[in-house]
């Protein structure tokens, strides 16, 4: 059952927006070569506003995503992509439908 999730907010630097869009659409392929995370999700919030939804049945799980390919790569571009540092929320799963 999933029970542990993250959300990642992030804004694009101004021009940057496709190019975002573009590393978050590449980021799916990576999500789904983790056998740890159940649920991902790229999300556009808004014109420069981006973020990222993922979920876990465990908190191994979300660790390992947390040190995984994904959050290296984004920490690694973000400087050129992100107007600051992703925020980073850790969140407790109340309820799933499937």
């Amino acid at each position: 059952m999933i029970k542990h999730a993250l959300f990642a907010r992030f804004e694009a630097q101004p021009g940057k927006e496709a190019a975002v869009a573009q590393f978050l659409e590449a980021g799916l392929a990576m999500a789904n070569e983790e056998a740890g995370t159940k649920v991902w999700f790229a999300l556009q919030l808004s014109d420069r506003e981006f973020g990222v939804f993922d979920a876990f049945e465990t908190e191994e799980a979300r660790q390992a995503h947390l040190s995984g390919p994904i959050a290296q790569a984004l920490m690694a571009q973000g400087p050129q992509l992100f107007t600051s540092t992703p925020s980073i929320q850790p969140i407790r799963v109340l309820g799933v439908k499937k």
